[in-house]
């Protein structure tokens, strides 16, 4: 009788066809060295790569940007200087608690000329508050106080604006000559005002004027340039 031996069943091992190499990728041995499959895997992201097309316009909106903001500041640092009138010595045009725009460049281009409105600190102390006055001596004249009327060099004085009379002389008890640098300033309002005639106030040098008035912006109902 013969003797016969059973064998072992071995399944036989399936090669993965083309197809299924295209979907499982890279194959088991693949994955499983670059981790796919397991618990906590994380995909690798995709390296974002910058647009150099867009650097032109980003470019350009800085640059624009940056000239608003140079005008805006230029605009109001020589421009937009705001002042409050203390007192009514320049009324009717300007009246108590008026806040004044100064411009402040005018004069870097041109001289001060008679008939302004110009913004000064007395003597240049920086401690006091800012006069508003109008200059009616140029640098170099002669400036004379004769039957409450002023007198430039021996000739009377013909002003355009509304102005009051000049009871007290102040220190211009005779002819006051003017140096290379200094301005006569008068208040409009000659009866309440503390100008040129008082000696805490005096002429008024170049380097003393902060700017010249040049527009109301409030009270509403002075709002308008200055004249």
């Amino acid at each position: 009788m013969k003797q016969t031996t059973k064998r072992r069943y071995r399944p036989k091992r399936r090669k993965p066809n083309k197809a299924g190499r295209r979907w499982f990728g890279l194959g088991k041995v693949a994955r499983r060295r670059r981790g796919e499959g397991q618990l906590g895997y994380v995909r690798p992201k995709k390296k974002l790569r910058p647009k150099w097309e867009y650097l032109p316009i980003i470019g350009r909106w800085v640059f624009e940007i940056a000239i608003v903001c140079l005008f805006a500041y230029v605009a109001v640092w020589y421009f937009g200087q705001r002042v409050s009138t203390v007192g009514d010595s320049m009324s009717p045009i300007l009246r108590n608690g008026d806040v004044v725009l100064v411009n402040r460049i005018v004069y870097n281009a041109t001289t001060p000329k008679r008939g302004d409105i110009i913004v000064f600190k007395p003597k240049g102390n920086e401690n006091d508050h800012y006069y508003i006055k109008r200059i009616v001596g140029l640098p170099g004249e002669t400036i004379e106080i004769i039957e409450n009327r002023v007198y430039i060099d021996g000739e009377r004085l013909e002003e355009d604006y509304e102005t009051t009379n000049i009871d007290d002389v102040g220190v211009v008890d005779g002819e006051l000559k003017l140096a290379g640098d200094e301005y006569f300033v008068l208040g409009d309002n000659r009866e309440n005002s503390e100008d040129s005639r008082n000696a805490d106030v005096g002429n008024v040098k170049r380097e003393y004027i902060y700017g010249k008035a040049w527009f109301v912006v409030s009270p509403s109902e002075h709002f308008g340039f200055v004249n």
